[in-house]
């Protein structure tokens, strides 16, 4: 027996998180009554638990990937209301044909790193403030950046959501009209450090996730994807504590 919201995750069809709100909703049935409870327990080999009259069974193989996402692209499956691509548009042209999902997200106009996967227990690991893995940025921001501004940015900012304070920050060049900085947090607030960066006057002008963990985008280039390695896979659950 396993808790109904871990049965859902590790089926692959969304995050813990998102098994919960969905359950929450109204959204989830059990052998044929409508659940609400994330507590629940089920037997992956007796009962029948559907999302949206679609039964849901667990993977014969989890399924690891790392993609380089483009910018211009919602990090969302199915299709946008508004005709904006999607991870399920991206999937089709670049040849992902597993059901995965994806560990986080990145907003539409930045780029780089996301880990996609059909184990639930492992995204929400990996997406999980408590597990405080860091991901590192490369990000150019408009306008020369000082250094006192340098210096108050390695001392943190007061957000409207909270103190954000880099784990680590360099300027990686100065460029006529522009500042090219590495940052490496652990927070996972929404559009943090667009928000961060322009709190100091800086707006950022591109932004590409180079690093979560220690999973790197290596020399991807945008669209590319490739299957995590074993070494990855097992580091990366020795950071979030998941045996």
């Amino acid at each position: 027996m396993v808790r109904l919201n871990r049965f859902i995750a590790r089926s692959g069809y969304c995050s813990r998180r998102k098994a919960d709100e969905l359950i929450f909703q109204g959204k989830v049935k059990v052998n044929g009554e409508t659940v609400k409870e994330p507590a629940v327990r089920v037997d992956p080999e007796k009962d029948i638990v559907e999302i949206g009259g679609k039964k849901i069974k667990l993977p014969e193989k989890r399924v690891y990937i790392k993609l380089y996402k483009p910018r211009g692209c919602l990090t969302q499956l199915g299709k946008d209301r508004f005709g904006r691509k999607t991870l399920t548009d991206l999937f089709d042209e670049i040849g992902i044909k597993e059901k995965v999902f994806p560990a986080g997200r990145l907003d539409y106009e930045s780029e780089g790193l996301l880990i996609l996967t059909n184990d639930g227990d492992f995204a929400n690991l990996v997406m999980h403030p408590a597990k405080k893995i860091r991901k590192t940025y490369i990000v150019e921001v408009k306008g020369r950046v000082s250094p006192d501004t340098f210096r108050r940015m390695n001392r943190g900012k007061e957000l409207e959501d909270g103190f954000i304070k880099p784990d680590d920050i360099r300027i990686i060049k100065k460029k006529k009209r522009s500042t090219i900085i590495q940052i490496t947090i652990h927070t996972g607030q929404k559009r943090v450090i667009r928000r961060f960066m322009k709190a100091f006057k800086h707006p950022v002008l591109r932004l590409v996730r180079t690093k979560i963990g220690k999973i790197s985008i290596d020399n991807m280039k945008s669209g590319e994807w490739r299957y995590m390695t074993e070494k990855e896979i097992e580091e990366t659950k020795k950071l979030t504590g998941l045996k």
